[in-house]
């Protein structure tokens, strides 16, 4: 998926179908001078409807699409037939979106299987015909009801990716490169910040034809949480992975500090996503000789904290496919 291609924010506008009318019919025929109300109902107005769809990874098709109107229901005719209901309208969305209310800014539902169908907004219902009011003291009621109107309203369409791994880590940490190597895709690269404007999503293909799929997030920056750099715009990409692959170079400042500014971003963004399994990845490590790794290696043991950690170099590609067995692992374990 290439990175113009991608779009995870749309806004767009729906509304359902109003209900058709009821009829005020009588029956009149050759011998049967008064037959009674004999008024069919109207049908029903045609639903909006959201389905998810295993095969789709992006929101784009809402960018050339954005109103979305359901039919109307059909009036009610004489010997009390029902008019047509209203044609439904479906929109088709990735799973891992998140349907927001415009005004409240309110998740009202995700969607997070294949096929799973939720009615966004109900059509209105379809009119009584009259011969529902017939009574002992109104033989012949000459009325009927009108439809209810149907409803509408703007709403955000979010989308969260569905990864096994999300990659983390500050701009021009490796992260689009570890990407490129370690599976199909091919994100932007290039040496300066934010080279990487949206995620990216690419397969694993690991042993025996299994596979997984990794995620690369834009990178954070200190105050992310808060909205700073690309800010929330990525954050929510990360509530969806099952492990979150930290990525530090290797000519880092101070890897351990790193690794806690990001943890630390995450946690203000959402606290939940500290209970996800984390792995460090120290990339660029072929800029180490034996006696730095040595070096970084003691003091990474007592920072850390007991997260696992491996060095690896996306360019030499070393370590890569360890890599790839230590995440298969993680998403695979073995039950004792």
């Amino acid at each position: 998926m290439t990175e113009g291609n991608f779009t995870d924010y749309v806004r767009i506008y729906a509304s359902s179908g109003k209900g058709g009318r009821g009829s005020a019919h009588l029956r009149r025929e050759k011998y049967v001078a008064k037959g009674g109300p004999d008024g069919g109902d109207g049908g029903r107005g045609g639903h909006v409807i959201i389905r998810g769809n295993a095969n789709l990874w992006t929101l784009i098709h809402f960018k050339f699409k954005k109103h979305f109107r359901a039919g109307h229901g059909g009036d009610g005719g004489k010997s009390r037939s029902t008019g047509a209901d209203g044609d439904d309208v479906y929109m088709e969305v990735p799973l891992g979106t998140v349907v927001r209310d415009v005004e409240t800014k309110k998740i009202l539902f995700e969607v997070t299987e294949d096929k799973e169908e939720i009615v966004l907004l109900d059509g209105g219902k379809g009119g009584l015909g009259n011969w529902h009011f017939k009574s002992a003291t109104n033989q012949t009621p000459r009325y009927a009801q009108t439809g209810i109107e149907g409803k509408e309203s703007e709403f955000i369409l979010e989308l969260k990716l569905l990864a096994d791994v999300g990659l983390v880590g500050f701009p021009n940490a490796g992260k689009s490169t570890l990407l490129s190597v370690i599976t199909s895709a091919k994100p932007k690269i290039a040496d300066y910040p934010f080279t990487t404007l949206k995620p990216n999503l690419g397969i694993v293909e690991y042993r025996d034809f299994r596979s997984f799929v990794m995620a690369d997030i834009p990178g954070i920056i200190e105050g992310a949480a808060e909205g700073k750099g690309l800010g929330h715009y990525f954050l929510r990409h990360i509530e969806r992975n099952s492990i979150l692959l930290f990525l530090v170079p290797a000519d880092a400042d101070d890897v351990a500090r790193e690794y806690n500014i990001l943890l630390n971003e995450l946690k203000r963004y959402n606290p939940e996503l500290l209970d996800k399994e984390r792995l460090v990845a120290i990339s660029k490590s072929d800029m180490l000789d034996d006696e730095l790794k040595r070096e970084l290696k003691s003091e990474l043991d007592t920072q850390l904290k007991g997260v696992s950690y491996m060095f690896i170099s996306s360019v030499a590609q070393t370590g890569i496919q360890e890599l790839k067995d230590k995440l298969w692992d993680m998403l695979n374990p073995v039950e004792v």
